[in-house]
């Protein structure tokens, strides 16, 4: 079945298969969605689909399926960054050079440029000359989460394909499939990305250490709470998703127990992720989320020191 490995967007699946099955293709698709969602994935079924020399596409069984899986299909070409920074010209005059050449195998060449949105300004200018005055065999797709980054010159070429977050219950299905053990209080940090759900899968110590602090919190005197959290002080690139975590649990209880407190401490940790995007200090900003929150379920506590 096509597309029958990849899971969510459904629609998608069955527009693309269509598309296929009618040869109502265009030269040139953008696929739009957040990351981690299985958007390259989609994008190299459809080009297997589209070169697939069999009228059920995708068959895996012809030469040019066989060629597709084992990575040497002499009319497809998958482009990406090199640096994981910045997707430069000459990167597509390469693909320009190969666009002039026609189909070897197949009826059609199709070419991927997976994070696109990482294009230079040049790239995308030089790229546009392409879109303008594409071979009829050629097919380019754009595969980007941010939109905004490309040329209005270029969307406007574009037929745009949008991809959907997938939800909860694909996101279990996707990890009973793979044997992933993940607690369903974790999903909503997952924001519908498989890559985030695994990304979470193979740092579960640390969700388990933010719980020790989320504990030490609730019980513990304040002194013994810094002393715990020394993962919030030494995890200054990820501080925005622990604290995430933080609120997702705070939420949990709020929902729980009906208490104001947990309104209170999520104020807290989204006003602390303000001053951190803000460039505030960041030690400074880490010791006073620790004592706000420990001073808002400790009330009582503070109150008969005074």
């Amino acid at each position: 079945m096509n597309f029958g490995n990849i899971i969510g967007n459904d629609s998608v699946k069955n527009l693309l298969t269509n598309l296929v099955n009618t040869n109502n293709l265009v030269h040139s698709y953008m696929f739009i969605g957040t990351d981690g969602i299985g958007k390259l994935l989609f994008a190299k079924e459809f080009a297997k689909m589209i070169l697939c020399e069999n009228e059920v596409k995708s068959c895996n069984k012809c030469s040019s399926c066989i060629k597709f899986i084992s990575n040497s299909h002499p009319d497809f070409l998958l482009v990406n960054s090199e640096d994981e920074k910045n997707i430069k010209i000459n990167q597509i005059r390469l693909l320009q050079e190969k666009v002039s050449e026609k189909p070897i195998l197949s009826n059609k060449k199709v070419y991927i440029i997976d994070n696109s949105d990482l294009m230079t300004i040049e790239a995308q200018n030089c790229l546009l000359k392409t879109l303008e005055e594409p071979p009829e065999y050629a097919i380019i797709i754009l595969v980007l989460s941010n939109e905004n980054k490309i040329l209005n010159t270029i969307k406007s070429r574009c037929t745009k394909i949008a991809f959907q977050k997938l939800t909860d219950k694909e996101l279990i299905e996707y990890s009973n499939l793979q044997n992933i053990n993940i607690d369903s209080s974790l999903l909503s940090l997952c924001d519908g990305s498989i890559s985030k759900l695994i990304n979470i899968h193979n740092n579960m110590s640390i969700y388990t250490s933010l719980n020790d602090i989320i504990y030490s919190l609730l019980n513990q005197d304040i002194i013994d709470v810094w002393n715990r959290s020394d993962l919030l002080y030494s995890s200054k690139e990820n501080i925005l998703s622990l604290l995430e975590y933080f609120n997702t649990c705070f939420l949990k209880k709020l929902k729980e127990t009906n208490d104001n407190k947990y309104i209170n401490v999520i104020k807290i940790v989204e006003n602390t992720k303000n001053k951190i995007t803000n460039n505030a200090n960041y030690d400074m900003c880490i010791d006073n989320l620790l004592l706000q929150i420990w001073e808002e379920f400790h009330e009582g506590h503070c109150r008969s020191k005074i």
